[in-house]
């Protein structure tokens, strides 16, 4: 009844048409493009975005194969055997989880992951890594995050202190950006920098350019599977009932034992160690999407609207 009440239904309807549901910012919110393996058009102010969602996932599947194969080659000829990966927030917490959720897919590259400001993260990833055959992906869609480019610079003048010239910054970079000035000035070929668009919020941006250390991790075809896989739950949700609905019901029973039941808190217990890092990665997601004071209108909300 609830569901009913609320018109879910024509929610996610609105959601699926590209309507701009995210009203704050007037955006789609279309991560669901980015795994529309059926290639269906999904339209944004008239126009389809799945030959530009398409163009892209080829771009990241004609660089990783270059980086796996050994083809790509750094400034001293040898090929790439380590990746880290420097983002924050969505940009981070995502593509680790799902690397290391997907570990018996792993081919040889060592995956690593930097995200705190505080300079130890990097400098003990460093440590453990060759200049000469060290790829750096620095995700950040406007190139200015604060935290991210200050890692970014730390690993870029690490880089150079070896290297020497800057010219080699455009081996051993790529950028997973939109910002194609400030990633130019940076060092990076803006033909290794992969974009993204602004419907797709952070907290949902591993299917889309953020998740090439996933690509490079897996591999290309096992990466399709995973888009695949949310595609099939996608198209559950979209057009199953809400008593049948797996999501919706869910999610009825969190508000449910929330508001009705007092029950304030909720436990995400992975069953499988390589899923470690799911708890981190479904916290944002959920708290960073429901944990609000206000509703949509900005009046202050009386009920609980997101679990700790």
């Amino acid at each position: 009844d609830l569901a009913k009440e609320c018109d879910l239904a024509g929610a996610i309807k609105s959601m699926f048409s590209g309507e701009k549901i995210n009203r704050t910012e007037n955006r789609a919110v279309l991560h669901v493009a980015l795994r529309n393996r059926s290639n269906t058009p999904i339209l944004v102010d008239g126009k389809d975005v799945m030959p530009e969602v398409n163009a892209v996932l080829e771009k990241m599947k004609t660089f990783s194969e270059a980086i796996i194969s050994g083809e790509w080659k750094g400034y001293t000829g040898k090929a790439i055997t380590d990746v880290v990966n420097i983002g924050i927030g969505g940009s981070d917490l995502g593509p680790y989880m799902v690397t290391e959720a997907l570990r018996p897919y792993k081919n040889h590259l060592n995956m690593h992951f930097v995200s705190n400001v505080d300079g130890t993260h990097i400098a003990e990833v460093l440590k453990k890594v060759n200049p000469e055959t060290t790829l750096f992906l620095v995700a950040s869609k406007t190139f200015t995050t604060q935290e991210t480019m200050t890692n970014a610079h730390s690993a870029r003048d690490w880089f150079l202190k070896a290297a020497g010239d800057e010219k080699h910054v455009a081996k051993h970079f790529a950028a997973l950006s939109t910002n194609a000035k400030a990633v130019g000035e940076f060092g990076i070929d803006t033909a290794n920098m992969f974009e993204f668009w602004d419907w797709v919020g952070g907290r949902y941006s591993l299917w889309s350019a953020i998740g090439l250390s996933i690509v490079l991790s897996i591999g290309f075809d096992n990466f399709v599977e995973l888009l695949s896989g949310a595609h099939a739950m996608d198209k559950h949700f979209s057009t199953t009932p809400a008593e049948k609905n797996l999501p919706v019901l869910l999610a009825l029973i969190g508000i449910w034992y929330n508001n009705f039941f007092g029950a304030e808190t909720e436990a995400i217990l992975p069953y499988d160690q390589y899923m470690h890092r799911f708890a981190a990665y479904f916290q944002q997601g959920n708290m960073e999407s429901n944990g609000k004071y206000v509703d949509r209108n900005g009046n202050v909300v009386d009920y609980q609207t997101g679990p700790i």
